[in-house]
């Protein structure tokens, strides 16, 4: 990986300049040629990583938020989770985000895997989690998160997905990783 064969078909960065700023987004255009000469300008989406977790109980149960998205005007079950604060670690902001979100802490929270959800177009890094030994310790505090907390089976989530009622990407990703690494039956 990354040998001479591969070095002729990287794009190449001619330079970069800022469209949109503030703490949250920032939109770059970006003057790219491609491994065939062609080059033009390509908007860049630049977002905060998120760190997600998957809150697994000693029944083989994930706590869920229903939550209503306004940006598509959709309902549906998501995990905890939230945009990393510059200077804070993914495990950091984790475990802050269940405690607001969820009034849950974790014993253990492992790192599963990280990923980028539209690579070619928007930078993202999604940092995702799956936590056990879980202690409820109180009340969420972060009121706007959810409708409700709900545990379910893991063994409904696939017909959940299937309903459409799972359809968050990193959501998507968490739990299909937490199923596909259990143990056959």
């Amino acid at each position: 990986m990354g040998g001479d064969g591969e070095k002729r078909f990287a794009w190449r960065i001619h330079g970069t300049r800022a469209i949109y700023d503030n703490p949250w987004i920032k939109l770059d255009l970006v003057d790219v040629e491609q491994p065939d000469g062609h080059r033009f300008e390509h908007h860049v989406v630049r977002l905060r990583a998120a760190a997600i977790a998957a809150m697994i109980d000693d029944q083989d149960r994930v706590l869920m938020l229903w939550r209503h998205r306004f940006v598509a005007d959709r309902w549906g079950y998501e995990l905890p989770g939230g945009l990393v604060d510059d200077g804070d670690e993914p495990i950091e902001t984790i475990a802050r985000e269940m405690r607001e979100e969820t009034g849950f802490r974790a014993a253990r929270i492992e790192h599963l895997l990280s990923f980028e959800p539209m690579v070619g177009m928007v930078d993202s890094p999604h940092h995702l989690f799956i936590a056990r030994g879980l202690e409820r310790f109180g009340e969420p505090t972060e009121v706007n998160e959810s409708a409700r907390q709900q545990w379910l089976p893991l063994a409904s989530i696939p017909d959940l997905i299937a309903r459409g009622e799972i359809w968050n990407s990193g959501t998507l990703i968490t739990l299909m990783h937490v199923l596909l690494s259990r143990p056959r039956r």
